[in-house]
Parts: structure tokens; C-alpha cells; sequence
């Protein structure tokens, strides 16, 4: 009875130290993510930036008309 009471507690001993390297493992691979994630938010940020001032650039050009030489008064 000693003996499987002692096998019984090795194997979990090794459960245990096997369940807290893949944990150890998750959490670095969640950390990855997580750092990576926070780049792409900013290079969206970035983006949206980006277009913003290319789209107010847009607005204040003047629209688009034909040069004066290209007038039909003119023929």
C-alpha cells in the first residue's frame, strides 16, 4: 500500500512540474502575442493618421477643372 501511494504521488509530482512548463511556455507565447499585438495597434494608429491628413490634404485642393487652354471659349 506505501508503494502505490508513493507512485501515486511521483506521478503527480510529474504532472505538476509538467502542467508548470506549459504553462510557463503559454505564458510566454502569450506574451509574444500580446507584444506583437500592441505593434500592429500602433502601426494602425499610424495609418489612420496617415489617411486622415491625406484626406483633409484632398479637401483643400481646389477641384479639378480644365486648364485654360483647354476652355471651349477659346475655340
Amino acid at each position: 500500500m506505501p508503494n502505490m501511494l508513493e507512485d501515486r504521488l511521483t506521478r503527480l509530482e510529474e504532472l505538476t512540474f509538467f502542467q508548470e512548463e506549459r504553462i510557463e511556455k503559454l505564458d510566454a507565447a502569450l506574451t509574444a502575442q500580446q507584444t506583437q499585438l500592441d505593434a500592429v495597434e500602433r502601426e494602425l494608429a499610424d495609418a489612420r493618421l496617415v489617411i486622415r491628413a491625406l484626406r483633409d490634404k484632398l479637401t483643400q485642393q481646389p477641384e479639378n477643372t480644365l486648364p485654360p487652354h483647354f476652355m471651349p471659349e477659346r475655340w
